[in-house]
């Protein structure tokens, strides 16, 4: 017999029994949309936090106080940045603008309004660097920094929630119990990595000295002439804040300079992992189908014994039984399998038809559609071959004469 009439001897066997192939294969479907699902999601969130860090410029660097973390210790944050190093470092070569920011938290009130929010000391490099936008007003000048002045521009959400009838500008609202004149109002920029829709920006002068008493600044954002500066620029800036905090060869830096490149690489592994963990979850499922397959699978071959011994009695080869059977449980594996991507496609179409919401990114690449049909495969072939071996061994005789 040919290895084609092979094949169709064993679409007829499934075919004449319609229900039960179907039963069978759920556990496939179920699997292989399951992790189609999975797969997209995980890519989706994975692109969706990785345009929200490239939303900061790739010619950014970030300075924070204490050495960098090696390994899964980190080091003892040391405050060591101060407001007179974000001024020297604008002499760094390539350092196109340099942002310091010192951060804290507070509630914002006015009349009957309270909102918490993160209030954070700024420059007004630092509008440039974050690339924030005004919704109406101005941002922070050099003059409210020099005079030390009780200025504010609200985040999107802040304004709204205080002003709901809007007409911010000129009003005040109170941090710490503190009067502060609205100068400005930014523009929304929804939810995400960067968001500053619940910040309060004021000047850092202002923020350090009256609101939380600091010496150091919480971190300097640095913005590099162009991206492919990026690493000689780190370097620069690296070997001049060392040599302003007196460090000798072979010291620990107490600062930490971050790119969003290093950004990237971070969120691409935690990203990986968490996709992979989902899938594997996912195709525990694939492994209960193909079990369920194994088991009908060899239902089938104690029913069909007869059959079989009638067949290696006027001359089937062993091997031709045993490509029949694989043959029959690698097609009801690639037949869910393919049920199953069409479902798994539909569950990620729901997903995408929220695109403001967590999912509304999800995406199914192609590879992940070949391994789920290559996995698909390899259970079919792996749960079917015992019930085939079984069948190919079978004794004509023996067969002949089961009841």
């Amino acid at each position: 017999m040919s290895i084609l009439e092979t094949i169709r001897t064993a679409l007829r066997a499934l075919m004449s029994n319609k229900m039960r192939s179907v039963l069978t294969m759920l556990g496939v479907v179920i699997g292989v949309s399951a992790v189609v699902a999975m797969l997209a999601l995980g890519e989706g969130t994975k692109a969706d936090i990785e345009t929200n860090i490239r939303s900061l410029g790739a010619d950014v660097l970030t300075v924070r106080n204490g050495p960098a973390q090696r390994g899964a210790v980190r080091a003892q944050s040391v405050d060591s940045l101060k407001l007179e190093d974000a001024e020297a470092l604008t002499a760094v070569d390539n350092v196109t603008a340099v942002a310091p920011a010192s951060n804290g938290s507070a509630q914002i009130k006015r009349l009957a309004g309270n909102i918490g929010a993160q209030v954070i000391g700024v420059t007004p490099a630092y509008f440039q660097v974050q690339k924030l936008n005004l919704e109406q007003g101005s941002a922070i000048t050099d003059a409210q920094v020099r005079g030390r002045l009780h200025t504010c521009v609200l985040g999107a959400n802040v304004y709204n929630t205080l002003f709901p009838l809007g007409d911010a500008i000129g009003d005040h609202v109170k941090i710490k119990g503190l009067s502060f004149q609205v100068v400005g109002v930014l523009e929304s920029k929804g939810s995400g990595f960067s968001s500053a829709d619940d910040n309060v920006l004021v000047p850092i002068t202002t923020h350090m000295s009256t609101l939380f008493g600091r010496q150091f600044v919480s971190s300097i954002t640095v913005q590099v002439a162009s991206e492919d500066l990026i690493d000689t620029a780190k370097t620069d800036v690296e070997a001049f804040l060392r040599m302003r905090h007196r460090l000798k060869p072979g010291d620990d830096s107490d600062f930490n300079i971050s790119s969003t490149k290093d950004v990237l690489e971070a969120v691409g592994q935690i990203t990986g992992v968490m996709t992979a963990f989902l899938a594997a979850l996912a195709a525990i499922s694939l492994v209960v189908g193909g079990i369920g397959i194994m088991n009908i699978m060899l239902v089938s071959v104690s029913e069909r014994t007869r059959e079989i011994g009638l067949r290696k009695a006027v001359g089937a080869r062993p091997e031709v039984v045993l490509l029949q059977f694989l043959v029959e449980a690698v097609t009801l594996c690639l037949v869910g399998c393919g049920v199953g991507l069409a479902a798994g496609l539909a569950c990620v179409g729901i997903m995408r038809a929220f695109p403001e919401s967590a999912v509304g990114k999800a995406s199914a690449p192609f590879w992940a559609m070949a391994l789920a049909v290559s996995v698909s495969a390899l259970v079919g072939l792996v749960f079917g071959l015992f019930p085939a071996i079984k069948a190919a061994r079978l004794n004509p005789i023996d067969a002949l004469r089961h009841e």
